[in-house]
């Protein structure tokens, strides 16, 4: 299969559909096989994007946290069954090592919602060590023991830049610079926090978020808060770098610039829960040092991760055994998430030798002429029992179906409806499905919601 062309087209075919503005680099065996860049980087659509265009990775950063945990590791400087209190002695939290925070096995509960409710009178950003403070002031019971479930931690790589700053003796920015990036040949690399220090690259592409009809800065939004409270924040996120340094990367770990073989397979071996059983997700796959593990019959172990913050998307992939790798960076929030889940998820497949399924929206998945003699019986407000996606109310508007959501009462939502099927129906950003019934809707096939 013609790889290079089938990615081009795909990747233009989803710019088309307003679905994927970026960049992408896919190579086998070290050789570029396809690379590009569509739309533009800037709010007023006036620079056009480039394929050295600097993102933030969002999560994708967290293997290089990982990587630096391995770098100290290595020197003699921590083990990996080190506990927290062991650098931070006020820490409550019993039992919890580096091993644990590495595998997201930890249980800590959650520092961002705890840090967004209660750090926002701060006169400055809060630095990376509110995670240090969140385990000292927050009171908060842990989710569970630590290594009895498997459970993905935002709270645990905060708490490993921390570590890194505090063994090594160097800011955490600093030391990811000298002992990371710069070894592996990242020249356009580095953890930035851009709220606080300014925009530091010419060629950066701004994230934008789709908001009430058109695309915004999040930067400017109340409900995205966050990006300005949060981005003091290492270890997470907040590495900003190109999908060629992001290939250099690889490059060096073939290379085994700093890690041996024998360093990588501790690294992208799964963690285990203390039953002895693989720690995994829902879907089944592992995870180590900033990676999902999982197992391809044809091209075996493959690495992955994807990223999210207001106004990017990523996704990095690895097959360690076949030599291949794939990124895919994002700057705007598409107004379908359904259409760049599809994009992203096609992306692979060509990646993996297979054929991608079209991009779909939900214009495209929409009954075309639907019966709408029904419609009228589905309005009227519903018991809110579903907390990813809280119907208080369905109405008709213009000859449509809208879903009014109500999050909180300072977060209510209307949704437009599309019909995909008889009496079911989705919505653009997001994937849930809801199925009319007799007094009732059902969110997902799963939440029963009765009609007041």
């Amino acid at each position: 299969m013609d790889k290079k062309a089938m990615m081009d087209q795909f990747a233009c075919e989803a710019y088309a559909k307003g679905v994927f503005t970026g960049t992408w680099l896919y190579a086998e065996n070290g050789d570029i096989v396809s690379s590009g860049a569509v739309g533009f980087r800037d709010p007023e659509d006036t620079l056009p994007m480039r394929e050295d265009s600097i993102f933030e990775l969002a999560s994708v950063s967290k293997q290089f946290t990982a990587a630096a945990i391995m770098l100290l590791y290595k020197r003699g400087l921590l083990r990996f069954e080190d506990e927290l209190s062991k650098f931070f002695p006020e820490n409550p939290y019993e039992g919890v090592t580096v091993s644990h925070l590495l595998h997201h096995t930890s249980g800590l509960p959650d520092h961002e919602d705890w840090a967004t409710e209660n750090l926002e009178d701060e006169k400055e950003i809060p630095k990376n060590d509110l995670c240090v403070r969140f385990l000292k002031e927050s009171g908060l019971e842990p989710e569970f023991a630590p290594g009895e479930k498997w459970e993905y931690s935002n709270t645990a790589y905060c708490l490993l830049a921390e570590i890194v700053a505090k063994v090594s003796g160097m800011p955490f920015e600093a030391f990811m610079q000298k002992e990371i990036f710069e070894p592996c040949g990242m020249l356009s690399t580095r953890v930035c926090h851009i709220r606080v220090d300014g925009i530091p690259f010419d060629n950066f592409a701004r994230g934008l978020v789709f908001y009430d009809g058109e695309y915004r800065i999040p930067d400017e939004l109340e409900d995205y808060r966050e990006v300005i409270l949060l981005d003091g924040e290492c270890g997470v996120g907040f590495v900003y770098t190109n999908i060629f340094d992001i290939f250099r990367w690889d490059r060096a770990l073939r290379e085994e610039t700093l890690f041996t073989k024998e360093d990588q397979a501790t690294m992208f071996t799964p963690g285990r829960l203390n039953n002895g059983e693989i720690a995994t997700d829902d879907e089944g796959n592992g995870y180590g040092f900033g990676w999902f593990i999982s197992e391809d019959p044809a091209l075996g172990r493959i690495l992955s991760h994807s990223g999210g913050w207001p106004g990017y998307a990523t996704w990095c992939e690895r097959c360690v055994d076949t030599d291949r790798m794939l990124v895919l960076l994002c700057c705007r929030e598409p107004e379908d998430i359904r259409g760049i889940d599809g994009f992203f998820e096609g992306m692979s497949k060509i990646a993996r030798d297979k054929e991608p399924a079209p991009i779909q929206t939900i214009e495209d998945l929409a009954v075309k002429d639907p019966d709408k003699s029904k419609w009228e019986s589905f309005c009227g407000k519903y018991e809110k029992q579903d907390e990813d996606f809280p119907i208080e109310e369905v109405y008709g508007k213009d000859g449509e179906l809208y879903a009014k959501v109500a999050y909180d009462e300072d977060d209510v939502c209307d949704y437009r409806l599309y019909p995909i099927e008889e009496n079911t129906f989705g919505r653009k950003g997001g994937k849930v499905k809801i199925t009319f019934g007799e007094d009732c809707l059902v969110i997902n096939g799963e939440t029963t919601c009765k009609k007041l």
